[in-house]
């Protein structure tokens, strides 16, 4: 499957996101069959929890179907590039792939800030493929942000 139709299943969660008033980022995991085992939307202000972002979600749901706790062989896409505890997370389970959409000039953990996912001095380094139909994810982005002003 290619990786804008791939992009196109974590919009879908994104869109979650914007309808329940949430920072629309969404993410799917997939196993290296092409079969969605997680799926996760931004959850923080309906859960009160910081840590509910859309990629830590997704790989708890992808840990619980597949019965492990590492993501070797499965890829994880996701319409922002993810934020240090997210890409700390991505290492921790060992996702093989990650996909992001848009790049996050803020808290982008993938090369944009500070790259978490390429430190040679963790114990993993997931390949990294940003930039995925970013106008998509940015103009999402765009509209809930300005919906709040």
């Amino acid at each position: 499957m290619e990786l804008a139709s791939l992009m196109d299943m974590a919009l879908r969660e994104a869109i979650k996101a914007y309808e329940k008033k949430e920072i629309p980022v969404g993410a799917v995991v997939l196993d290296s069959n092409g079969r969605v085992v997680g799926r996760g939307h931004n959850q923080v202000e309906a859960l009160s929890d910081a840590t509910a972002h859309a990629e830590m979600i997704a790989l708890t749901s992808a840990m619980a179907t597949l019965g492990s706790k590492y993501l070797t062989d499965c890829t994880l896409v996701v319409t922002l590039e993810p934020c240090p505890m997210c890409a700390g997370a991505i290492v921790n389970a060992k996702v093989g792939r990650v996909v992001f959409g848009a790049y996050d000039p803020k808290m982008g953990a993938c090369g944009t800030v500070m790259n978490v996912t390429a430190n040679r001095a963790l114990n993993h380094q997931p390949d990294v493929y940003g930039g995925i139909q970013e106008h998509k994810a940015q103009s999402l982005l765009r509209d809930f942000f300005r919906g709040l002003r």
